[in-house]
């Protein structure tokens, strides 16, 4: 008895050919769905950040402004928030980032600031990827004033 049961559990262990052989299939075609998705999405996550980078020196921009009666000056630049510009009045000790430290967007390139803005008292543009004004998909300008 010991014998006829020994044989059928040794039978029964392991997967044959055929099995991987679908398993395989199955993951290749998986793969095949979701790579394509998965692959445009790091550039959907750098949009996103560029916004969150916008909107937090949207924020420290209007605290500068409590603390100095006005936005910093287009020559002034975003520096203004990590280095005390000449003619501040009441600058932060430790300027008005976070880390103290001026962000560069996503793809490694300044924001642009301009004070006044075309669009507001300030206007600070990413060019996206391409680093160019004008473009679309991952290269798509950010602009703070159609930021929601």
């Amino acid at each position: 008895m010991k014998l006829k049961k020994r044989s059928i559990l040794n039978s029964q262990m392991g997967f044959t050919l055929i099995e991987l052989m679908v398993v395989i299939v199955i993951l290749g075609i998986l793969i095949g769905i979701v790579a394509p998705r998965i692959m445009d999405e790091p550039g959907k996550a750098k949009q996103v950040k560029a916004k969150v980078q916008i909107k937090a020196l949207e924020s420290a921009l209007k605290t500068y402004k409590l603390d100095n009666g006005g936005y910093p000056t287009t020559e002034q630049g975003l520096l203004a928030l990590v280095e005390a510009p000449s003619t501040a009045k009441n600058w932060r000790k430790n300027g008005y980032l976070e880390k103290q430290a001026l962000p560069r967007d996503p793809w490694d390139n300044d924001y642009i600031y301009l004070s006044p803005g075309v669009h507001g008292d300030f206007d600070i543009v990413s060019y996206g990827a391409d680093g160019m004004p004008g473009g679309e998909d991952e290269n798509q300008d950010i602009n703070n004033w159609e930021i929601e």
